[in-house]
């Protein structure tokens, strides 16, 4: 199989790789020895393309494709909500649709969050989100990658994310930043 782009990275799986197929959000097994191309590696988790189809891999699997897994989150003694809440936002930014080469919060699709004290066990977390497009088959897996990023946040013992559809979305809400990378400036 020749390169999928100039800038795609070979692999070869080492052992057996639980991956999510792109954009039906089905998940699939890749086995070892699998070859294929890293087309995109961001936010600790890694698009692949595998006989023409996208799978994500998510970080934790980092080594089945040669890489490194991304080093546990810290968080300083005696941080408060604010601190908290700048780690939520700096999680959230690591969150990628596998598509798009951008982050949720700059696609604009993170409408709120919200950090508040849950008694003495720690820190509860709320996200109103949404999608480029309601049917978007890669849905849940966002929803699932933003509550996994966050569940690592030390403090952060229950998260609420919902996916909202109104406002709906359109490319107005993306930074400028975002349209630039897209093309859509």
């Amino acid at each position: 199989m020749s390169g999928y782009s100039p800038s795609s990275e070979p692999f070869t799986l080492s052992r057996d790789c639980d991956a999510v197929h792109v954009p039906h959000g089905t998940a699939v097994t890749l086995p070892a020895g699998q070859t294929g191309y890293i087309t995109q590696a961001l936010g600790s988790s890694f698009t692949v393309v595998v006989d023409y189809n996208l799978f994500r891999i998510a970080g934790a699997d980092a080594d089945a494709l040669g890489k490194t897994s991304p080093p546990p989150i810290e968080l300083p003694d005696g941080a408060g909500d604010e601190d908290v809440e700048k780690l939520v936002w700096a999680q959230l930014r690591t969150c990628f649709d596998p598509e798009i080469p951008v982050n949720i919060v700059d696609l604009g699709l993170v409408y709120v969050v919200q950090v508040e004290a849950v008694q003495d066990r720690g820190r509860k977390v709320a996200v109103r989100m949404t999608l480029t497009a309601p049917g978007c088959g890669m849905g849940e897996i966002l929803v699932e990658d933003v509550r996994s990023k966050l569940e690592a946040i030390p403090t952060v013992v229950e998260t609420d994310i919902e996916l909202v559809f109104d406002p709906p979305w359109n490319h107005t809400m993306m930074s400028e930043a975002a349209r630039l990378e897209t093309g859509m400036l």
